[in-house]
């Protein structure tokens, strides 16, 4: 099974046709106006129409209302939906109200971390592994910090799963290789500042997963 690759928080025309072009499974719209990488509706909608129907369009939202879910899957005509900092309770109700499928984040930073996935079993449709943050960071991700690898080693994954946090051109084959991840994501590892994206970095690290 080869190893697929998300670009998270793509905002422009030339950034998105660099990992379209690079064969990238999935592209990331952060609809989070903290986040550096936060897209508008009609610039998500713009973005989308460029997307092919064999790449998924994923929407990336932290604890969101209703009305934010509703009005981003109609701009951007999103696949599927990303939630950071939701409770399975929460990512289910979502997932019903939408009928879309869910990835729920969870944060890691010790091997005890990894047990919350078990509660978003028949809740969602993916799990995506993410370094915890500082208590104080105002992101739940996207700050290019990593976690310990090998604490997926030997884990029972209760749902598919994605790996996420820290990765970058550099690094995503020793991760790979260490957590048999078959699907990547990458956001401020490919970046030049951050919600800059670096269409070289994406072109590199694409190529990268490419040959895993």
């Amino acid at each position: 099974m080869p190893v697929t690759a998300k670009i998270c928080g793509l905002s422009t025309a030339a950034t998105l046709d660099t990992a379209l072009a690079g064969g990238a499974s999935h592209v990331g719209f952060v609809f989070f106006p903290p986040s550096p990488r936060h897209v508008t509706f009609d610039q998500a909608g713009s973005l989308s129409t460029r997307v092919p129907a064999q790449t998924g369009k994923v929407g990336v939202f932290v604890d969101p209302e209703d009305a934010l879910l509703e009005s981003a899957i109609r701009a951007a005509r999103l696949d599927a939906i990303q939630l950071h900092r939701v409770t399975p309770e929460r990512a289910a109700a979502i997932g019903a109200r939408t009928r879309l499928p869910v990835w729920a984040a969870v944060a890691v930073k010790t091997r005890a971390d990894l047990d919350a996935a078990n509660g978003f079993r028949g809740a969602v449709q993916r799990i995506l592994y993410d370094a915890k943050v500082p208590e104080d960071a105002k992101l739940p991700g996207g700050m290019g910090i990593r976690f310990d690898w090998t604490l997926l080693q030997g884990f029972a994954h209760p749902l598919p799963w994605a790996l996420s946090g820290g990765l970058d051109p550099a690094n995503v084959a020793e991760a790979v290789g260490i957590t048999g991840a078959r699907l990547v994501d990458v956001s401020s590892g490919v970046e030049s500042a951050p919600g800059v994206k670096d269409e070289a970095k994406i072109a590199a690290f694409l190529k990268t997963v490419a040959t895993l």
